[in-house]
């Protein structure tokens, strides 16, 4: 005898089968870049309207860039400018408010979309010295940014602004900005004053709070015992839901719900965090590695505490270093030595190519990042012989050989301290700032730079792949999603899917050699291909772990063969500030190349997604229903 479902249970599975699978848009295909490029080499594009001390990409067309209050020429609001926005589809420019001083602030961004910049310096009056009043006026009409979040949710209209929170953070210049896995987001670290280093002790900040608020800032132990150098902590979210804390030469496991930290082994070789100002970056995360988070550090100085402030250190006569380890933290304590740079380097970038490479450029390879009017500056900088040409790491490559620079041209440009760059959505990288000194400043070897240059990887000037069936967001786990790629986008051979591959790459905030919150993950997944040189990637969304890579934009890459198509922006996660909803992940088909069904290309070209058709969504679904259904009748 057939048991009716009862009606409550009939709206209960509706419900929570709307919730679970929900339609989720598809965007339309990314095309080619809009222009061709000299490959391996710069370009420079433009001057940008303010020195690029700190700057992200905010929008598929839109890069903002922040800079500290100084004397530049281009003005707003009857002071000068020390914020602008870059569109890159027109190369035209617009200043912004950025309301109060960014010396040195921090930044990343919340998992609804909008960008946090954070703290900076007291007001300043003409070559950076201490305005009469805190509160605005003068010259340069900025009140104290020490304390101020700044917001901008990124548009593309030339309408958006920067505006100030009403809840104040502590006083911190040089903070470290980390979203976490609810897309909140941590501050850690900073000074209230001071210049090269964090000294002395009454000026550090060594505590970390939350944005939204949590309450008062949590004393952190790393933070109070690695003085001078513990500004701009070095920090990441790991897939285990702690934080790896790197400052001076300490390491420690943070758990920022609890306060506890535990310490790992000391760094090896170098100081990495500013002013020796290594590169480091989180290695790519995929299934093969288990969703791991292996970081890499690379270059900076070998200071001791005690000789960042003795009378006789000569910053700029200082030799960087070459050393490079990483670290497995949620595996192991323990530091490993990876290749060396092939020149040494403090101030150096590492960003991430949609093809998994990472390039590293800007900096020197004498002294650190800072200035000042020593007589032994090089004009204001404590920083000199620039290294031009840029280098690429490539993990694939083994040991020994992982760092080439072979066929990169150099730039002209140096790009000293307070130098920032950035990966764009067509696979380019954009560079701009440098400005080791304390106001805008012509005169000198390293002036104010606002020179802005594009460098053209290897693959820039190939045919793009044009994926059909990207979603606009992508949940934590849920259904498999299908991508679908022409004869073109795998270069007439259908072999080349065995080679195609989903990324998902946040670009982070760039300033002082770090690029705060950047991530890459490779998606999973499998093929079918056919026979008419088509193919169809069978996608599963990400991890079910917001720790692995937290909520809010990210740019998403279909690579074949080494050629990234044109990045699109997806949200990744709800949208919204909380707890992130898991589903189990999807069921991937096994990866096979047949005939092409019904002997028609069109047939293997069209676009499916969840709810469209797919079988694998409704393979998911069937699943999921099942067993909801299960537990429910089995509790009536």
């Amino acid at each position: 005898m057939r048991t009716l479902l009862p009606p409550l249970a009939t709206l209960y599975l509706s419900t929570t089968l709307a919730g679970l699978v929900r339609a989720q848009n598809v965007l339309p295909p990314p095309g080619q870049p809009a222009q061709q490029g000299n490959i391996n080499n710069f370009e420079i594009i433009g001057d940008s309207l303010v020195s690029a001390q700190q700057l992200f990409v905010g929008t598929e067309d839109k890069v903002f860039i922040v800079d500290k209050v100084e004397n530049n020429p281009a003005r707003i609001n009857g002071h000068p400018a020390w914020a602008s926005e870059w569109a890159l589809g027109s190369n035209k420019q617009r200043t912004m408010d950025a309301l109060t001083n960014t010396f040195c602030a921090g930044g990343n961004v919340l998992g609804n979309g909008t960008w946090l910049n954070v703290g900076g310096n007291q007001a300043v009056t003409y070559g950076g010295n201490p305005a009469p009043s805190q509160d605005g006026g003068g010259p340069y009409d900025n009140p104290d940014g020490r304390q101020s979040i700044r917001l901008l949710t990124p548009c593309d209209d030339g309408k958006c602004d920067w505006i100030l929170s009403p809840h104040q953070s502590d006083q911190r210049w040089y903070p470290t900005l980390e979203t976490l896995e609810d897309g909140s987001i941590i501050i850690l670290g900073g000074c209230k004053w001071g210049g090269y280093v964090n000294w002395p002790p009454e000026q550090d900040t060594p505590t970390y709070e939350f944005f939204p608020s949590r309450g008062a800032p949590v004393q952190s132990n790393i933070l109070a015992t690695t003085l001078p150098a513990n500004l701009y902590p070095l920090t990441w979210l790991l897939p285990s839901g702690l934080l790896l804390v790197q400052s001076n030469w300490n390491t420690a496991l943070l758990n920022y719900t609890t306060g506890e930290e535990t310490p790992l082994d000391d760094m090896p070789d170098a100081v990495r965090v500013y002013p020796a100002s290594a590169g480091t970056v989180m290695l790519p995360l995929t299934a093969a590695n288990n969703w791991t988070a292996t970081i890499l550090f690379c270059g900076g100085s070998n200071v001791r505490p005690k000789q960042w402030l003795a009378s006789n250190f000569i910053v700029p006569t200082y030799g960087a270093s070459t050393s490079c380890v990483t670290l497995t933290p949620d595996v192991s304590g323990s530091y490993v030595q990876d290749d060396p740079l092939p020149i040494a380097r403090s101030m150096v970038n590492f960003l991430f190519l949609p093809d998994g490479r990472i390039f590293a450029l800007n900096g020197a390879s004498l002294g650190t990042a800072g200035y000042g009017n020593d007589s032994w500056a090089i004009g204001q900088s404590y920083a000199d012989n620039p290294v031009l040409t840029p280098a690429i790491y490539d993990l694939s490559k083994p040991a020994g050989q992982r760092w080439s620079s072979d066929g990169l041209q150099a730039s002209v440009v140096p790009r000293m301290y307070h130098s920032s760059a950035t990966l764009l959505p067509d696979g380019s990288i954009l560079i701009s700032g440098s400005n080791p000194n304390a106001d805008y400043t012509t005169d000198v070897k390293y002036p104010t730079e606002y020179r802005t240059e594009i460098f053209y990887p290897s693959y820039y000037n190939e045919r793009r792949p044009q994926p059909k069936g990207l979603l606009s967001q992508l949940s934590y786990g849920g259904p498999v999603f299908d991508i679908q790629l022409d004869s073109d986008d795998l270069f007439g051979n259908v072999q080349n899917v065995k080679n195609a591959s989903v990324i998902i790459i946040r670009t982070g905030f760039s300033t002082h050699a770090m690029n705060m919150g950047q991530r890459y993950l490779q998606l999973e997944s499998t093929y079918t291909g056919y026979s008419n040189n088509t193919a169809t990637l069978h996608v599963r969304q990400m991890p079910p772990n917001p720790a692995i890579v937290v909520p809010g934009p990210a740019f998403i890459f279909v690579v074949v063969n080494g050629v990234p198509s044109v990045g699109l922006q997806v949200m990744i996660g709800s949208g919204e500030i909380g707890k992130q909803q898991t589903l189990p992940p999807g069921d991937l088909p096994e990866s096979l190349i047949m005939q092409a069904p019904g002997g028609a290309a069109a047939n293997a070209n069209a676009a499916l997604g969840p709810g469209s058709g797919s079988s694998m969504v409704w393979k998911w679904t069937l699943c999921v229903c099942s067993s909801i259904l299960g537990g429910f009748l089995a509790g009536w």
